[in-house]
Order: structure tokens, then C-alpha cells, then sequence
């Protein structure tokens, strides 16, 4: 199959939506990143339509397209009927005047091919003794029988698509024509590919549009009428049966859009349960109209863009040559997909690494884009998926996580709601506040176990307060605060140390430190007062000898 569909990997969030919508899962996540299994894919569009970050592409066909227009030979397009309800309010001879000018020889419309490919299905209810069958018009239909129900490939019409008719109608009658199909649909792209010669290029709704865009060629407001134009029907949800006779009593006619219709209706045939029925298949929600590439701005409007088809369409049929039936036919091979099928072993120790070990843990809620546990278990054994975007799972692990940290922390931690309720509290702040039970105290005010100064404070201000030392008097206790305000979770965040041993050693080495200088000081006073006294003795004791010593002199200079 060819890689029309691509994805840009920079651009994957790991959102998973595109699984969860995609109708056969044929979606890989390996690294963080979201893989399109082409074996897998039947190319219904949906991941591209769904994802929000726009990761899925189709491959552009306008270059290749170019080349083709520069070349001698004649091309023509092969105009999809939904373009009416993409281009409201133009009909197909402004389109055949705007693409003209864009270089293309002719535009026609594939509603053309409709009307030889419901005249082959009436010739094949009329003529042959079949018991159910398929329509073949819509290729992602086909891959899906080809892929996942192989034993109904004899029930699929063995008749070309509509886009394949046209093109082998013209070019049958103009020689040497190279032909171009735009539409709303990936499909056609890889339709083109795998059956070579008859459609060149395919370009969606959305590379026209830029095309005309960059040549600034504007699609004039024109609506014209045409009376033979039934088929016009063909891309709304029973467009196809709307445009066949019907006379044909014993068979049912049956429409279905949406390929998980489509693939309940499948399993009712395989079990044996209808019989005698001319089903008309589309994988899109109201068929082509509700196209993977109709554009964004139209693609959510279903009922309008029904009536505008409606209101486009003829009442009788194109006027057409109809080549014999055998120039029509068109052969479907079972396309085999790799299967790893794990044995009930193998799953219950996967389920058992996500965590479910017992049947109701196997929450079944979708999240990771699989129905049930158990459809996710068999994709980790194949390799689809990881046990990762289990997101109950990861839930589960973070909030253990976190629980163990706030359960096993020696500090204390209150968290409140903007009302200043108690939200949760943990053990070791249980035990500063003595409160027996957590529930004895959540959702009720926090002024029941605290001043709520400080959390106004923060609350009012904006600003955290951090590492604030106070004494609970209440607690007989020291404790180091910091309030955190999350504005994002519109919670703060009591966090809080018990540091009465820090402040009782600190006030006791400051008591002796006290008392140390106390002595100290009365030590140096006394020392002080020996000195003075020693001092003044030795004042007197010289006084007295200067006398002595005077007197002795002038007893010396008498004699």
C-alpha cells in the first residue's frame, strides 16, 4: 500500500486520539510518537481528521500534477461531485473556467463514472444469482474487507469505482489523455497507485484549494443546471441506491456510513445472519460529503451539505456509453496483515505490568484509544502499544508516588483550598497538631488547628512566605513555615519543620553562653579589685620609704 498518509513526528503529543478514532487501530506509539501501520490501515482519514495537532499529512500530488501539464498530452479532471458542497455556490462550469485557467485541458464530473458503475450494478442484480452484494466505490471499504474479512471477498462487487470508470471513459475518448481526480478522500490516492494507467494523479479538496489560491484564481459564484445528473447523489449515504432501479424485489437495499457500521455489518454476514442484499458501504459518516479532506469549514455540516447535493442533482440519469461489463471488472486479493496472536498466558502477564491483576481492575475506559484492557494487553504484545499510556495507570503509580513522599516525609504538610479549608494533611503534621484522624479535620476551616494570618497573607499579597520560625504556644512547640500559593491548582500549601530540639538546644547554649560572661565578668571585676588594692598598697609603701629616705639624707648632710 502506498504512504499517502504520513505523519510529522515533531508535531505528536501523545494525545492518543487518533487511536481512539481510528477504526481498526492500525496505529503504532513507539518513542512518544504515533506510527501508522500501513498493513493495518484501510486509509479512512480519520486520524488526520481528528488530530489536534495536525501530525497526519497527506502527500501533496501538486507538483506531479504539474509535471503533467507541462507535458504534450491532454489532462483532464475527473471533478469528485461533493465539490458542490465544498465550493458552495459553484457549480461545475466555474470550475471547469478557474482550473482551465490553471492549465488543464477539460473538467468533467465523476458523477460520469457513477452512472456507468450503477448501471453495472443493476446489470449484475439483473442477470446474476448472487446472494449478497457490496458496492466497491469506496476504497477504504475494499481494504477493509481485503484486510480484515477476506472470506467476503466473494460478496464485494467485482466493478471498478466510480473515479476509475470516469477515467477509463475518458480516456477512451480522448486519445492520449492523462487524467486527474480531485475529491475529499486519502483513499483515491493509494486507489490511483495500486491500479496503474487509469487515474494519474489525485489531488483532495485541499491542494486545489491552495493551488487557486497561489494563482490567484478565484472561483466565481455560479450555479447551473443540469437535468441529467441523478448521479450526483453518489457522495451522500445512499446516493448510490437513490440512483438505481430498484425492481429487483428479492433483494433488500441496504445503505451504511461509518466504518464501524460497516464493520458490524461485515461480522452479521460472516456468522451467516443476511442474506439477499445489495449493501451500499461508505467508511465516511454520510459518505464522501463527510469526506476526510472536505474542507475543515464545511466537514461538520452533514445536513447541509446533503441538501446542497441534492439541490445540485437531476432527476434523470447522465447520458452515457456503457462499455460491456467485462471492461469493468476489477479483481480484490486478500491482502494478509502480520498477526501475533498472544496466548491467555501472555495477556494476563501484560494486564498484570499495567497493574491489573485481577478482572476488576480492567477499568475498560477507553482512555489510552483501546475498548478494553484487555484489546490494549494484546497491542503490547504485538508491539502497538506501551504500557504507558495506560493514563488509570499512570494516575494510579503518580498518586502512589506522591502518597508515599507526603505519607513518609518528616515534615509536616496541610493543603488548603482558596476557602482556606483543610484539603489533606499528613501524618507528621497530625501528630504536632494531636489529631487523631485525618477526616477529623477535612474540609473544615484551618483557624481550627492554626492562625489563618499567614495563608491570608499569602493569599491577598501573592507572594509565598518561606522558612518563618514561630512558637506555637497552643502546641508548646517551634516550628520553621512556608506557605505556597499554586495558582494554577488554586490551592496553597502548608509546609512545616518541627524545630522545638533546635530551638531548645539553641535557648540552653545561649543560657550558658549567658551565664559563662556572668562569670566572666564577675571574674574580671575582682581581679580588677585586687589590682586597685595592691596598687594603693604600693602607693603607701613608697610614700613611706621616699620619708625614710629623705630623712636619712638630711641626717647624712648634718654631720
Amino acid at each position: 500500500m502506498s504512504n499517502c498518509l504520513t505523519l510529522k513526528k515533531s508535531n505528536c503529543k501523545n494525545c492518543y486520539k487518533c487511536i481512539r478514532h481510528c477504526p481498526v487501530k492500525a496505529i503504532r506509539f513507539s518513542g512518544n510518537q504515533a506510527h501508522i501501520i500501513s498493513d493495518e490501515c484501510i486509509l479512512c482519514g480519520q486520524c488526520f481528521v481528528v488530530c489536534p495537532q495536525n501530525a497526519k499529512e497527506i502527500v501533496d500530488e501538486r507538483e506531479k500534477v504539474k509535471v503533467l501539464l507541462q507535458g504534450e498530452e491532454p489532462v483532464v479532471v475527473s471533478l469528485a461531485p461533493s465539490f458542490i458542497a465544498n465550493y458552495e455556490g459553484v457549480g461545475i462550469e466555474s470550475m471547469r473556467r478557474a482550473l482551465k485557467k490553471l492549465g488543464f485541458y477539460d473538467v468533467e464530473e465523476t458523477a460520469i463514472g457513477a452512472t456507468i458503475v450503477k448501471k453495472e450494478y443493476e446489470r449484475m442484480l439483473r442477470e446474476e444469482d448472487r446472494d449478497i452484494v457490496i458496492s466497491s466505490c469506496c476504497h477504504s471499504i475494499n481494504l477493509l474487507i481485503q484486510k480484515y474479512f477476506p472470506s467476503l471477498l466473494g460478496y464485494l462487487a467485482d466493478v471498478v469505482s466510480p473515479m476509475q470508470a470516469h477515467c477509463l471513459d475518458i480516456k477512451k475518448r480522448i486519445p492520449n489523455a492523462k487524467t486527474v481526480f480531485i475529491g475529499p478522500c486519502v483513499a483515491k490516492k493509494d486507489e490511483a497507485q495500486s491500479y496503474k494507467d487509469i487515474v494519474d494523479a489525485v489531488l483532495t479538496f485541499e491542494e486545489l484549494t491552495k493551488w487557486l489560491e497561489e494563482e490567484q484564481v478565484e472561483l466565481e459564484q455560479e450555479i447551473d443546471s443540469e437535468e441529467y445528473s441523478r448521479a450526483r447523489f453518489f457522495p451522500t449515504t445512499g446516493g448510490v441506491l437513490k440512483t438505481m432501479e430498484k425492481d429487483y424485489l428479492r433483494y433488500n437495499y441496504i445503505a451504511l456510513d461509518g466504518v464501524e457500521k460497516c464493520i458490524v455489518a461485515l461480522r452479521d454476514i460472516e456468522k451467516g445472519n443476511v442474506h439477499k442484499c445489495f449493501i451500499e458501504m461508505s467508511a465516511c459518516a454520510g459518505s464522501c460529503s463527510g469526506g476526510p479532506v472536505m474542507e475543515k469549514n464545511n466537514f461538520f455540516s452533514p445536513v447541509k451539505n446533503y441538501g446542497t447535493i441534492a439541490d445540485y442533482a437531476g432527476k434523470k440519469d447522465f447520458v452515457v456509453a456503457q462499455p460491456e461489463f467485462y471492461g469493468l471488472k476489477k479483481t480484490f486479493g486478500y491482502m494478509k496483515r502480520e498477526e501475533n496472536i498472544p496466548t491467555e498466558e501472555e495477556i494476563r502477564i501484560v494486564l498484570q505490568q499495567m497493574g491489573k491483576f485481577q478482572k476488576s481492575q480492567e477499568l475498560n475506559c477507553g482512555s489510552c484509544g483501546y475498548n478494553t484492557c484487555r484489546e490494549k494487553a494484546i497491542a503490547i504484545y504485538q508491539g502497538k502499544a506501551e504500557i504507558s499510556m495506560c493514563l488509570p495507570y499512570l494516575k494510579e503509580k503518580a498518586e502512589s508516588f506522591s502518597d508515599t513522599i507526603v505519607k513518609n516525609t518528616p515534615n509536616g504538610i496541610i493543603v488548603l483550598n482558596e476557602k482556606l479549608e483543610v484539603q489533606q494533611i499528613n501524618n507528621t503534621a497530625r501528630k504536632i497538631f494531636n489529631i487523631r484522624y485525618a477526616t477529623d479535620v477535612l474540609g473544615d476551616p484551618v483557624e481550627r488547628i492554626l492562625d489563618p494570618e499567614i495563608f491570608v497573607n499569602v493569599l491577598e499579597s501573592g507572594y509565598n512566605m518561606r522558612n518563618k520560625r514561630e512558637f506555637l504556644a497552643e502546641y508548646q512547640c517551634y516550628v520553621e513555615q512556608s506557605v505556597i500559593y499554586d495558582q494554577d491548582s488554586h490551592l496553597l500549601i502548608y509546609l512545616m519543620r518541627d524545630v522545638t530540639e533546635e530551638e531548645t538546644a539553641r535557648e540552653k547554649k545561649e543560657s550558658i553562653s549567658r551565664q559563662t560572661m556572668e562569670v566572666a565578668d564577675k571574674v574580671v571585676e575582682k581581679q580588677m579589685r585586687i589590682v586597685q588594692e595592691i596598687a594603693s598598697l604600693l602607693g603607701e609603701t613608697a610614700a613611706e620609704t621616699k620619708i625614710a629616705l629623705t630623712k636619712l639624707k638630711e641626717f647624712i648632710a648634718d654631720e
